[in-house]
């Protein structure tokens, strides 16, 4: 088990629907990165922003955006994260990826698609909720509108950390930085949010604010509104620990089950 574990999140502009200038633009990024960490995690469709023409964005799982997530994986020797439009089956998902150094891949399916913009009638939903097992930490990942819905994201598989990656527009970016608390609150885990900055092309604005949270809610990650940024931050496993043992609030969590 690994104590601590180290976190880049990389805030970052998007350009529309081109998957080869944005895989580009992060390699540039990630070869800014030059301390060790072991996770990397880059925003809610990072390859085209968050775009409803699913045909022109959707690659296959043997396509070049995971090979190269592959390969950053390997020569970064760190997990990398983030989602993008997929194809399979017929089917559209904004499938959010977590590709270990090794070539292990993870994946989950966004479960709530933003009915808004109509993301829940061009991709089809995820029915699983995941847990991912890395360097003895749990990791629960999830994608931008799944932020409300507490219920989809209660922490009834002791997991250390809540992941949220995301095209959150500046409207509502008062719920983000609310809700984003009120998770790590709740759940007593870290919670991680990783959103874009810049505008697409349906001039939407995005402001940032990604952040990361403790398990009491602090944020631990500085202001870093309409920039790109790169942060790293290290998580503490007996911060989770000694906090939960203490307060307790987890043990008197409801009994539920979820279906989908």
């Amino acid at each position: 088990m690994q104590e601590e574990l180290k976190i880049a999140i990389i805030q970052s502009h998007l350009v529309w629907e081109n998957p080869l200038q944005n895989r580009l633009n992060f390699a540039s990024k990630l070869e800014q990165i030059t301390e060790a960490v072991d996770v990397i995690i880059l925003p809610e469709m990072f390859t085209s922003g968050f775009t409803m023409n699913a045909q022109t964005a959707a690659e296959r799982m043997e396509g070049e955006t995971v090979h190269w997530m592959l390969d950053m994986a390997k020569q970064k020797q760190t997990a990398i994260v983030g989602s993008l439009v997929i194809e399979e089956d017929n089917n559209y998902y904004n499938r959010l990826l977590f590709v270990e150094p090794k070539g292990k891949i993870i994946q989950y399916n966004k479960r709530h698609g933003f009915s808004l913009a109509g993301e829940d009638k061009v991709y089809t939903s995820g029915t699983e909720r995941v847990i991912i097992e890395y360097k003895g930490w749990r990791i629960c990942p999830q994608i931008c509108y799944d932020l409300r819905f507490p219920v989809w994201a209660r922490n009834t598989d002791n997991y250390d950390v809540l992941l949220y990656v995301a095209n959150w527009p500046k409207p509502r970016i008062t719920a983000w930085d609310t809700l984003l608390k009120a998770r790590a609150i709740e759940n007593m885990s870290y919670c991680i949010g990783v959103n874009r900055v810049g505008l697409d092309a349906n001039n939407y604005e995005y402001p940032g604010h990604s952040a990361v949270y403790d398990v009491l809610g602090k944020k631990l990650t500085r202001e870093n509104s309409n920039k790109e940024t790169i942060e790293m931050i290290t998580l503490s496993k007996s911060h989770i620990e000694i906090n939960r043992r203490h307060l307790g609030f987890l043990n008197d969590r409801d009994s539920f089950n979820l279906t989908v």
